[in-house]
């Protein structure tokens, strides 16, 4: 396990509450999201610098990338069983 750190962070009462209510552990429901933060802005950089110096994506390098990420061509990964 990667080592911790220890701050105050300031959320609304009612996000707090409702995260409580979901969680005993609030500080790893937060550090989840903030991870997926991370690698959603770093992802979005990546793609950002690709289509700088390769142009836009075309559509079949997309169902290539939703294969990979979903496991097969044409899914969505919305209510596939």
């Amino acid at each position: 396990m990667s080592s911790t750190t220890r701050i105050t962070v300031t959320l609304p009462s009612d996000q707090v509450a409702k995260l409580r209510k979901l969680t005993d552990n609030v500080s790893g429901s937060v550090a989840e999201a903030v991870a997926r933060q991370i690698r959603h802005q770093l992802l979005g950089d990546d793609l950002r610098r690709h289509e700088e110096e390769h142009g836009p994506l075309g559509d079949e390098e997309i169902a290539e990338a939703r294969a990979k990420i979903f496991g097969s061509v044409g899914s969505t990964g919305m209510g596939a069983a």
